[in-house]
């Protein structure tokens, strides 16, 4: 690490420290009313991916969103782009059945980072859009979704937004009645697919003991369509031979086994837990460029080791003190028939450590520091990257003061990273900060606006990339000379919650400089396009918006009636920048009561015809989606659900997909299965 980069990181946190001791030794303020939050609103509202203190999620500043156990009980089994593609300004990378990564605000790869209980995930599904995510969705107790920048937390991958996957392998509290657990099964049509999970948490004097596994698997699921597109088959002088029918190599077969064990005392708890992922997976439309026929499948695995613990016990100006810690051996192996083509290897660990401190006044607060170790290799015909190793240290600070009616928040990071790969070795010293005011003029009412710059050093693939990449189709380039990626946003925020209607608006704008894209330059090599990273400015703007309306209610029976919808729009220097998504609209009818509850949704995404160098446009689509859940016992407990996905089997390509002309996604799909809480 540089001198002045650890010079700097030394004095944001000895800053960050003098300033709460300051508070702490001074006399303590009548504490102003606490930001009014709804009687009514549970611990699962409260975001614990936004910052290192406790603030619900209608007080935030920021644009987040959240799916619990519930929803995730009855989502169908899939990868974690898909699973969450339908929540406002979120879309997927939809490569195929077995990999799909979030896009967020038309952002995706290293611009979005894939956190397992706030730790990354040391895998390669930044690298490549055909690979997968090395934590399944159905791992997870909740999901957060954190859209637009969140780098001040979590560094310059967050530049675009966290989707922070929260599992309970390290049990915080003990079991009510000392054990507790989850059983989910299920299967459906249109893949022939199956999925079974389940966790049991014990409690053993003070230790809490837990298992989980997790196994899914499918076969090729069926499309409604010819598998090209017809502008594809157009621009190629082609006509579509048939149609419909199953879209080969996209079978997926997925097993997750973890354990853990937790001391859990008077002042807090710290555990330990392991976890084995394996899985195998097909990547259609996948050509490779030597002319072999053989379908192209990847096997993937990872063994991960965490380390979580929590103080509670105060200390000085601080109330908390949190560690969390990971350590993953991840191999990623590209296959050819039953040769191997190319071997991906990322081993090391990452390491968080946040000192809360005590909430005075109305202020709250909290430093920290964030270091990362990691090994990146690949060895074969696509090692388009060289061997790097990747060193990281970030110190920040986030700091928030509620007053009676409005309050202000802030906060600062600076981060140290390096390179070091067999082409060459760079570093960057990054730093990024934020300002927000916000004013809650009535207890429904929530207006807030914040102003950050974010700084994002670039990766080892924009910078060192030389090479085939058959998944994006291109010849791809590097630039060992590419300069940190600096990002101006500013977001507004609107909430409402009345008695009966409540609504979420954020309106965002971005200014990048040092923009870095991948963009074509006109010369072949070995067959293939070649693309150059480039760096440029560019701007992204756009809104997300969610409204709720409870229609009817009468005794333990309601419906509500909700609609949400996202647009983003893109430009740079060079032209309108590749894959971002048109808008979507979508709207729902949720029906509830103690033994049944019902849900319709309509969803419509729009036509994307405005498009960058050598893309083609994109169909907009209407889905209809329906669920129907019986609970027996009337406490939601035990659930038996039977759901349908693209009911009127509508041809849908997601024009965020490098895949969109080559392989659309799944036609009519119809599961049943059951859901278990003890």
């Amino acid at each position: 690490m540089s001198r002045r980069a650890c010079l700097s990181a030394v004095s944001l946190v000895a800053l960050s420290l003098a300033t709460t001791a300051q508070a702490w030794a001074a006399p303590a303020a009548p504490a102003a009313p606490p930001a009014a939050v709804d009687g009514d609103t549970e611990v699962s509202k409260v975001v614990v991916t936004a910052a290192p203190y406790a603030v619900s999620a209608d007080n935030l500043t920021a644009s987040v969103a959240i799916v619990d156990r519930t929803e995730l009980d009855l989502a169908p089994p899939t990868g974690l782009g898909d699973l969450l593609s339908g929540m406002p300004g979120v879309r997927s990378t939809a490569f195929g059945a077995g990999a799909s990564r979030p896009v967020v605000r038309g952002l995706a790869g290293p611009r979005v980072q894939v956190l397992t209980n706030g730790v990354g995930q040391i895998d390669a599904s930044a690298l490549s859009p055909d690979h997968q995510v090395a934590t399944d969705p159905g791992e997870a107790e909740r999901i957060e979704v954190l859209r637009g920048p969140a780098a001040l937390a979590y560094g310059g991958s967050a530049i675009g937004g966290v989707i922070n996957i929260i599992d309970n392998r390290i049990a915080s509290r003990a079991p009510e009645g000392g054990y507790s657990g989850r059983l989910l099964a299920s299967g459906a049509t249109g893949d022939d697919s199956y999925a079974v999970s389940g966790a049991i948490h014990a409690a053993v004097g003070p230790l809490v003991l837990t298992l989980d596994g997790l196994k899914r698997q499918a076969d090729d699921y069926k499309i409604p369509v010819y598998a090209e597109s017809r502008r594809l088959l157009a621009a190629e002088g082609e006509t579509a031979d048939g149609g419909g029918g199953k879209l080969a190599n996209t079978a997926v077969e997925l097993e997750a086994i973890g354990a853990g064990v937790s001391y859990i005392g008077a002042d807090g708890f710290i555990g330990v837990s392991v976890k084995t992922t394996d899985t195998t997976y097909g990547v259609p439309g996948h050509a490779h460029e030597d002319g072999g026929e053989d379908p192209v499948t990847i096997g993937l695995t990872q063994t991960r080791i965490d380390l979580r613990g929590e103080y509670d016990k105060g200390f000085g100006p601080f109330a908390k003190l949190r560690v969390s810690a990971g350590h993953a051996d991840y191999e990623h192996t590209e296959f050819e028939g039953k040769a191997v083509g190319t071997r991906f290897t990322s081993d090391g660990y990452e390491g968080r450590l946040e000192l809360v401190q005590a909430e005075r006044g109305g202020w709250k607060g909290a430093v920290g520091v964030q270091a990362l170790r990691r090994n990146f290799d690949a060895q074969g015909d696509e090692a388009y990257v060289p061997k790097t190793k990747i060193t990281e240290f970030g110190a920040f600070t986030q700091q928030r003061v509620e007053k009676a009616g409005w309050g202000y928040e802030g906060g600062l990071r600076i981060d140290y990273r390096e390179l070091d790969s067999l082409k060459g070795q760079a570093d960057f010293t990054n730093l990024s900060g934020s300002v927000g005011v916000f004013a809650r003029p009535s207890d429904a009412v929530f207006f807030g606006i914040a102003l950050s710059r974010n700084s994002r050093a670039p990766t080892e693939a924009e910078l060192f990339a030389e090479g085939p990449h058959a998944a994006t189709r291109g010849f791809e380039i590097g630039d060992p000379k590419l300069s940190e990626e600096i990002a101006w946003s500013v977001e507004a925020t609107a909430h409402y919650s009345g008695e009966r209607l409540s609504a979420d608006l954020h309106l965002f704008t971005a200014r990048y400089d040092g923009f870095i894209d991948l963009r074509p330059t006109g010369a072949e090599e070995d067959g293939l396009a070649v693309y150059r990273n480039v760096q440029t400015k560019a701007d992204f703007r756009g809104f997300e918006v969610e409204t709720s309306y409870k229609a009817w209610h009468k005794d333990d029976q309601s419906l509500t009636l909700e609609a949400s919808g996202d647009f983003v729009r893109g430009a740079t220097d060079l032209g309108p920048p590749a894959r971002i998504p048109s808008y979507a609209l979508s709207g729902r009818a949720v029906y509830e009561a103690r033994y049944w509850s019902a849900r319709f949704e309509a969803r419509r995404v729009g036509e994307q015809d405005r498009v960058a160098q050598g893309e083609l446009a994109t169909d907009g689509y209407t889905t209809l989606n329906a669920s129907v859940a019986w609970k027996p016992r009337g406490d939601g407990q035990l659930r038996l659900f039977l759901d349908g996905h693209n009911l009127t089997d509508e041809e849908i390509r997601e024009h965020a997909s490098f895949l969109k002309d080559l392989a659309p996604s799944a036609g009519r799909t119809v599961r049943a299965g059951l859901a278990w809480r003890f």
